[in-house]
C-alpha cells in the first residue's frame, strides 16, 4: 500500500505562489494522481489531476495558475500554484488512484491566502 505526504504549504499574501508535493512510500507509475483541496465550510474538491500517462485537468478557476506535474522516478507528485487568491486558501491533499486497486490519500498540507 502506497502511503502518501504533502508538503509546501504555508502562509503567502495574494498574488505570490507556492510548491505543493506529495511524496510517496512506493511507486506511483500506474496510478491517476490528484490534487483536492477543502476550504473551511465546503467540500473537498478536485483541483488538479494528471493521469499515468500524463493528460493534466483543471477545474475552470485555477486554469493559468497552477500546474500539476509527476516524478515517476522520484514518485513524486507537484502543484505548481501562482497569482494565488484568497479563495484558493484551504487544506490541500494529495490522492493517489488506481481503478479496483488502490485509493490512497495524504495527511494534507495548509495553504492559506492572505494579506
Amino acid at each position: 500500500q502506497v502511503q502518501l505526504v504533502e508538503s509546501g504549504g504555508g502562509l503567502v499574501q495574494p498574488g505570490g505562489s507556492l510548491r505543493l508535493s506529495c511524496a510517496a512510500s512506493g511507486s506511483i507509475r500506474l496510478a491517476n494522481m490528484g490534487w483536492y483541496r477543502q476550504a473551511p465550510g465546503k467540500q473537498r474538491e478536485l483541483v488538479a489531476s494528471i493521469t499515468s500517462g500524463g493528460t493534466t485537468n483543471y477545474i475552470d478557476s485555477v486554469k493559468g495558475r497552477f500546474t500539476i506535474s509527476r516524478d515517476n522516478v522520484k514518485n513524486t507528485v507537484f502543484l505548481q500554484m501562482n497569482s494565488l487568491k484568497p479563495e484558493d486558501t484551504a487544506v490541500y491533499y494529495c490522492n493517489a488512484k488506481i481503478i479496483r486497486a488502490l485509493d490512497a490519500w495524504g495527511q494534507g498540507t495548509l495553504v492559506t491566502v492572505s494579506s
